[in-house]
Order: C-alpha cells, then structure tokens, then sequence
C-alpha cells in the first residue's frame, strides 16, 4: 500500500479514537495542541492527495459554507411518539396494561433520562454513517446528513472488530449543552437577533440550517437510545445500548428496575439530579426490556404499547423570599424584585426574579419571610409563581408595594389604564437621572466610550452629572480626582464627548429619551421634520400625520417638550456643540432610490456603521425593518451575518446585498 495512504488511514484511525474519547467518553489522552497537530497534519495529506479524499475523514467535521437544500426521505421504519404520563400511577397503569397483554406477572422494565432536543435517526452501512434524517412528520424527514456529520460525538467510522451489523440504523436526540446554548444566546444579543428560548429550540433550529460550517461551531451533541436493524442479536434493550456504547456511540444511562417501588426511587432521584447535567432533559423513559415482548406488544396508530414517557412538571423549585426591593428605571417606573436565597434552576444560578407590579403581588399574596415557587419563563427569565404556604411563618406580614419612591421619597402616580407606578420626580430622582445619562451614552444613542452604569452612577453621586449636558462640562482634572480614575480613562471620555459633538440629529433625538420615541421613530422625525425647532414646535396632531407616529408618541413628544426642563437641556446641548438638525449634506442628499422599500440590516460592516447605514436608507426614502418576511426587499448583508436570517432571506427569495452594492445602489 501507498505509503501516504497508509498514514492518512492511521490519522484517520487515531482522529477518530481522540474525538470519542474527548466527545463521549470525557476523558482525553492527547492535548489540544497535539490533537491540532495531527488534524492540520492530516488536512495537507489529503489536499497533497485528493484521490485518497474520504466524505466521513475527520477533517469533513468543520461543514461547509453552503449546503444543499434538504431532501425530504422517507424513514425504513416509522418514527413514532411516546405516550406521555405524569404521575406514578400513570406509569403503574402503564405496566398493568403491558403485563396484561402479555399474559405475565410481570415484565422486566428499563428506565432512561429523557434528553430535551430534536430527534433524529442515522443510517450505517458496512460501519460507516449513510444518512441521518430528521423525525419529520414520523414517516418522512430531512436529509442533514451533511449538518449531522459536524457533531463530534457522532460516529463517522465505526471501530474494526466491532460485530456490527452490516446494515442498521440508530435513533437518537440532537441536544445543544447549556454552555452552548448560553454563548449562542450572547452572540445573538450582540447581534440583535431574537434570543432561542431554550436549547431544544435553538438545537432544532440549529440541525435545520443551511451552513454545515455555523452548525459546526455552535457546539451541538448527540444521545442515542434506540437500536434498529434486521435479525439483531440481542434479546434486551439494555444489550443493544451495551453494543452501541462498544461500537463508539455516546448513549444515555439504562437502569433495569424491578417494581413500581424501585421506578419510583428512580423518579425521585432523577427530578433533583437532572438540574446538574450539562444538557437539558424534560422527562424519563420506562421501556419493557424484553425485545419479543416488545414486538408482541406492538403499537398504536401513534406510539409503542411498550414505552412510556414521564414528563417532569416544569422545572421550579422553592427558596426564601429574602426581601423585596422596588427599583427605579430610566422613565421613572417602579418594578418590585424578589431578592432569593439562591437556588439552581435549568443549568443556571437564580438569585432575583422580577415580580413586575403591585397587580401581580396583590395575585400572588407573597408575604414577608415567604417560601416561593420559581421557574424560568420560556427557561431564560426567573419568575415567582406560587407561594408555599406551609412554610409561612406566624404573623407574616404581606408585602405591600411602596406607595412613595424608594430612592427619593416622592409619592408615586399611578399611569392610567396601566398596571406601573411610576415616580414623578423625574429630574430629582437619582436612578432616573442615572437611566438617562446611561442611555444618552449608550451605542445606539451617542456612542460616548467610557460610561457605563457604574461610570454614570458614580459621576451623578460626585455632583458632577445631573443631566446630559453636565457630561460636555467635565474636565479630565474633575475625573482623576476619582476613585478608580486615570489619566488615560479620563483622556478617552474626553475624547468621546468631542467625538459625539458629531453625531447625527436622529441619534441625538433618540438620546434625549423622549417617552416612547425609540431608536426607529427617532430617525423617522429626523427624517421628515429636519431640525429639533420645528420637532418642538409642532402640535400632536401635525406629529400624528408622520408615518409610523400615532397619537400616543405624538403626545409623548409634545408632553416632554411642554416641560421647560427639557427645553434648557436641548439648549444646552445645542450650545455643547450637538447635532440639532440634519445637515447640508443629509437634506441634500436625500432621494427616492429606495422608495418603498423594507431593508433589514445584518452582519458588521467594514466601510460604514449599522447607524450610518441605517440613517442611509432612510435619507433615500427607504425603512429600516428588524425581521425578515416575504415583505423584506432586501438584506444588506456584512460580515458575520447571523445564519438564522440568511437561511430565511434564501428560502424566502429576498435578494442580498453586499455594502459595496448598496453604496453604488444609492449613489447611482
């Protein structure tokens, strides 16, 4: 034999052997480095002798940028769902059933963790993986054998000497492991995409991508739980998953229980033991163990008469209520937050839970000292649902919504027809005040570098900043008198505020944080009134003939502009040096080019800003949309574009343009 194909075959060999020790067993014998080693090793044989290529090579891991649309497959043997139970008696009910039907005592039963993500079934031929295809509708599904290939805890290859069968096939869960899941969920914030709500979510929508390389990098893992083929020679489930594990497969724990007593015990233990494993699981598995009892028990027209699934109730858990403190937002509003003892719940440490409003303390009757229920809303967001009222202490006290505000005393006002109070001492009280400064510095706003919450908060307890225009006042002398203050800090919010002198009027109207005027409408205004003078001139309703401003932002405007504060504070501003109307150069470059058109921006760009492309499309007549539907006209796609928009802009036909296009576009 060649001697390169025979080290291309050994790297192959001890690639393989490496990923599953690392991916399914946890337990590595090589470095990180060393593994690189033989992979990049390994990569330049194979592209020095492409006739010796091999589609399942460990070097194929990685995906590809483009991946051919899904062929939909029909499945050898119907994918069918588990009948679901939530209660041990259920579960007693269903052992009654299976035993009756099999004219026995009893039958011995297995139990199994039921992981939480998007089932899928891989086909192997002669040991190696042919087709992996999704649940579907449980007859047919999706062809992902390309998506499937990049999870590393998949074998690609079985091991020689395995005894496989020459023809079989695997049934499984596509998971993405909470670490994965949360990184993914950040990555998606940063680039204004929606958040996944849990990871069976995010997994399913991961494996339907059509770029193999982003399923590659997201991290996905595979469980597998069910064997199937032809003349298999085991007479046990629990011997068919002992197979897959020698053939390399990564599989979930099979427990042999014998009565209703030990099936029980495993529910007890596993309802507090699933809150650590490092993926999601909803539930537990109770199969009959004996394959011909399982083929004489057949199946429903939907699920197996010889399986049962065990849905836990969702995921809460009881801690003390160690307080409740009523915090201050930006426009005034007071939101009540139960401060906890803090309890692990879905993969993360909970120590607050927002209790929105005095309506839902009133409903929830939490008193002072209280044992609370919590879960996670959608699995992201803490909240408070009951109370255990068992453990409430003699004498307890309810918790009552303050009536004055927490910070500065003044008394709160209810807003009519809504829910909130709100203090309105807006420019006296402290976080108000804060939640201003913070957001007039913020990206989307002016986009000053040096001020965070903590800078914001620190520089309004020094004296120095009540309102924004304090910050043009600063002096770099002022800031290093301050604790954790340095020249060079101090330089670079220097630097910040004289860069911010030019920014533009859209960005400067939505700093002001004028009552429901967000970051769009801001740059609507702009477009259409041109200068601050004539915004504050205007009645609601001129400002509710604007597209896209009805009466409620119209009389949010006119409101804030009636108090004389804000008039001081624009004039202020102006006098700093801001940007108080469109320039020359914005009114004279305005046109129709993109007329009618929705345009939703993605990516990061090189030549020009997200906001300066943003204020672009609308200085040429165009809008600026957040989502992608069959409305869109166009995406103007950088670098980095989230992969969940791409996809959907292809399947939708909505054409993509590079920034290079879009320029010339405009400029034509």
């Amino acid at each position: 034999m060649d001697l390169f194909k025979q080290r291309i075959e050994q790297l192959r060999r001890e690639l393989n052997e490496h990923n599953h020790r690392y991916y399914v067993l946890n337990a590595p014998t090589i470095s990180d480095q060393e593994y690189d080693r033989l992979l990049r090793e390994l990569e330049e044989l194979e592209r020095d002798y492409p006739q010796y290529a091999d589609p399942l090579s460990p070097t194929q891991r990685v995906g590809s940028d483009i991946t051919k649309g899904f062929e939909q497959v029909n499945h050898e043997r119907p994918m069918m769902s588990l009948a679901n139970s939530y209660s041990i008696e259920e579960v007693q009910d269903f052992l009654r059933r299976a035993t009756d039907a099999l004219g026995v005592a009893r039958c011995d039963i297995v139990g199994e963790l039921k992981y939480d993500g998007t089932s899928i079934s891989i086909t192997y031929d002669n040991g190696r993986m042919t087709r992996a295809v999704t649940r579907g509708d449980g007859t047919r599904g999706d062809d992902v054998t390309a998506n499937v290939k990049t999870i590393r805890s998949v074998p690609l290859i079985l091991p020689a000497g395995g005894h496989w069968p020459e023809h079989f096939e695997v049934r499984g869960e596509i998971l993405l492991p909470w670490e994965s899941f949360e990184r993914l969920n950040r990555e998606r914030d940063e680039q204004e995409e929606p958040l996944f709500a849990n990871p069976r979510n995010a997994a399913a929508g991961t494996l339907k991508l059509q770029n193999s390389a982003e399923v590659a990098r997201r991290g996905l893992d595979a469980v597998f739980y069910f064997l199937l083929g032809d003349n298999l020679p085991f007479a046990t489930h629990h011997e068919s998953i002992d197979a897959l594990k020698r053939w390399g497969f990564k599989t979930g724990m099979v427990s042999r229980l014998d009565d209703i007593d030990h099936i029980a015990d495993f529910i007890a233990h596993w309802d507090v033991e699933r809150k650590h494993l490092p993926v999601a699981t909803d539930g537990l598995v109770f199969k009959v163990d004996n394959l011909r009892q399982q083929l004489n028990l057949g199946s429903t027209a939907k699920s197996p008469r010889w399986a049962i699934a065990y849905k836990f109730a969702p995921e809460r858990e009881c801690t003390l209520l160690k307080s409740v403190s009523f915090e201050v937002g930006r426009t005034g509003v007071i939101t009540p937050v139960a401060n906890l003892e803090p309890v692990l719940l879905s993969g993360t440490i909970v120590k607050r839970a927002s209790l929105h409003n005095a309506d839902i303390i009133k409903q929830l009757d939490i008193h002072e000292g209280d044992h609370v229920y919590v879960e996670k809303g959608g699995e992201i967001i803490p909240k408070i649902v009951g109370v255990d009222l068992k453990q409430r202490l003699d004498g307890a006290l309810p918790v009552r919504f303050v009536t004055h505000c927490p910070v500065c005393g003044t008394p709160l006002q209810r807003v009519e027809g809504e829910a909130a109070w709100v203090c309105p001492n807006r420019w006296r009280c402290g976080p108000q005040i804060v939640g201003r400064i913070e957001h007039f510095v913020s990206r989307h706003a002016m986009n000053i570098d040096g001020v965070g919450a903590e800078v914001a908060a620190q520089l309004h307890a020094a004296g120095l900043v009540n309102d924004p225009a304090d910050l043009y006042r600063l002096s770099v002398s002022q800031l290093v008198a301050l604790d954790r203050w340095q020249q060079r800090s101090a330089q670079r919010l220097m630097q910040g505020l004289e860069q911010s002198r030019g920014v533009p009027f859209a960005r400067v109207l939505f700093a002001l944080s004028i009552p429901n005027v967000g970051e769009t409408t801001a740059r609507q205004l702009a477009s259409i009134v041109h200068d601050i003078d004539s915004l504050m001139s205007m009645t609601a309703d001129q400002l509710a003939t604007i597209p896209d401003v009805g009466p409620i932002i119209a009389n949010s405007i006119v409101d804030f502009f009636a108090e004389p504060a804000n008039r001081l504070l624009v004039e202020r501003l102006r006098q700093a040096g801001l940007q108080m109307s469109l320039t020359e150069s914005e009114t004279a470059g305005r046109t129709d080019r993109l007329a009618g058109k929705k345009i939703v921006i993605s990516g990061t760009f090189s030549r020009h800003s997200r906001e300066e492309y943003k204020a672009m499309i609308e200085q040429h007549g165009g809008k600026n949309v957040s989502s992608i539907s069959g409305a869109t006209s166009m995406v103007l796609a950088g670098e980095n574009m989230g992969p969940a928009k791409l996809e959907k802009a292809r399947r939708l036909g909505v054409e993509i343009i590079n920034e290079d296009t879009f320029l010339s576009l405009i400029s034509e």
